[in-house]
């Protein structure tokens, strides 16, 4: 009898093993593909840019680029990923074959881009009608959030520039799409995302044409019910308080404006009205769960500052609240307590409701910490043109494991982000088996989530197919 050394077991290993794929669980993608009928729309909306007697389709390219990145990987050379399982994955094509590819899609510039946007905003309507209840918009109405992030990048790179903080980085605009209902996240999942390249990194915030455009860009890809009236929310920070961006969030539906929910700076006007505000007027807030924060206070202004040059029917809510311990009180801040501000043009509804819903949109931190988990960590390409057509890899790369969960998963694993989609689901091995004339991934039974995968390919492959 042999005496173990070490806390593991000691195994050999060598090479030469087959019939089995690694990240077998991208499977779930695939599906999710197919389902949604993306493969057909950009392969459709790509066939301009395809050569005669070209063996690999420039749609299936693309596709297979967003794979790998909604796998976790950063640039186009880690399309090897799907490249070493040609039994899950099909045909998948080379290095250069890529790179000529994107090049080909950035030297025509906004053509390719309407392309692959018109292709991705063909699709949502087919996705969300097959989610059913658990689609974004299923009550009738949406949010729209929007922020900017900033995205580190070597200097030498088209765009790069400094920012206050030195290091030199582009500033991608991004939107994240869901449902208003309070407890939509867990329930309906991440939503769907449109990151966009809009400037340097020394570029202003508040630049009310990026907001107008991102605005423009994520009402587009809405099914077309849903852009039009109050139905849909526009949510940004202060960053989109400027009167241009108020003024023109409803332009792409002139006379249907949708509701606006915009954080304001505290200026000197502002900060001279609420302290002309009595004690009576302030009443209690409401913490995430809806009932009564202590030590925070909410009250409406606008009638105080002269709103004249603003859109007509905006009201402006003020909060106030003690800081938390260590917290260090802003310039703004009056008797010891923070302020903030938000406009909306709501009509009615309670003022505690209206600024819980505004407090919301901090969720889009988790959009942008999820996006840089897939794809917006860094921008790989030189040129500007050639980062833009990545952003778009990028949205659909987001896109995937946000439907999938929508459409196949049930309970507590709708909820599941990225990160933990890929470390659970998709990279889990299967062994490939070839019988009765099929092809079957046989997932091991000893791993957890094994019946989470199964059965979320079984209502996968039970949806009809599009068409």
């Amino acid at each position: 009898m042999k005496k173990s050394i070490g806390s593991y077991p000691s195994v050999r290993v060598g090479g030469g093993g087959r019939s089995v794929v690694s990240q077998a669980g991208a499977i779930l993608l695939v599906e999710t593909v197919r389902k949604s009928g993306l493969d057909t729309a950009i392969s459709t909306a790509l066939a301009p840019w395809r050569k005669p007697r070209a063996v690999h389709d420039p749609g299936k390219v693309l596709l297979d680029v967003a794979l790998a990145t909604a796998l976790g990987r950063d640039c186009l050379a880690d399309v090897a990923l799907l490249r070493a399982e040609p039994e899950v994955f099909g045909p998948v094509a080379s290095d250069p074959t890529v790179s000529r590819l994107i090049d080909a899609l950035a030297a025509a510039g906004p053509r390719a881009l309407t392309a692959i946007r018109t292709a991705r905003a063909q699709v949502h309507p087919q996705v969300w009608e097959l989610a059913g209840a658990n689609a974004p918009a299923a009550d009738g109405s949406v949010i729209v959030d929007i922020d900017g992030v900033l995205v580190l990048t070597h200097s030498e790179k088209q765009d790069a520039t400094a920012t206050w903080k030195r290091p030199s980085a582009i500033i991608p605009t991004s939107r994240s799409s869901r449902s208003s209902r309070s407890s939509t996240t867990a329930r309906t999942g991440p939503g769907s995302r449109l990151p966009r390249c809009c400037g340097p990194g020394n570029a202003g915030s508040n630049t009310a044409n990026d907001h107008i455009d991102t605005t423009r860009l994520a009402l587009a890809q809405l099914p077309k019910p849903l852009p039009r009236g109050r139905q849909t929310l526009i949510r940004t920070d202060s960053a989109g308080g400027a009167a241009p961006t108020l003024s023109s969030t409803g332009s792409p539906n002139p006379g249907r404006w949708p509701s606006y929910c915009v954080g304001m700076t505290i200026s000197d006007a502002i900060h001279q009205a609420v302290n002309k505000i009595p004690k009576r007027a302030w009443t209690p807030a409401f913490d995430a769960g809806g009932t009564e924060r202590p030590g925070a206070w909410v009250t409406e202004i606008t009638e105080m500052p002269d709103l004249s040059s603003w859109p007509k029917g905006m009201r402006l809510v003020v909060r106030k609240e003690r800081p938390h311990p260590g917290a260090q009180l802003r310039f703004t801040g009056l008797d010891g307590l923070r302020l903030t501000c938000f406009a909306t043009n709501t009509k009615g509804g309670q003022l505690a409701d209206l600024e819980l819903r505004h407090r919301r949109r901090a969720r889009c931190e988790d959009r942008i910490r999820n996006a840089r988990d897939t794809g917006l960590r860094n921008l790989p390409l030189h040129d500007t043109a050639q980062n833009r057509i990545w952003l778009e890899i990028v949205s659909i790369a987001l896109d995937l494991p946000a439907w999938m969960p929508m459409l196949a998963l049930t309970g507590d694993t709708r909820r599941w982000e990225p990160k933990r989609l890929r470390l659970h689901l998709f990279f889990a091995a299967a062994r490939l088996v070839n019988t009765g004339r099929r092809r079957w991934l046989r997932f091991t039974a000893r791993w957890p989530w094994t019946d989470t995968i199964t059965q979320a390919i079984a209502r996968l492959q039970a949806l009809p197919n599009p068409g």
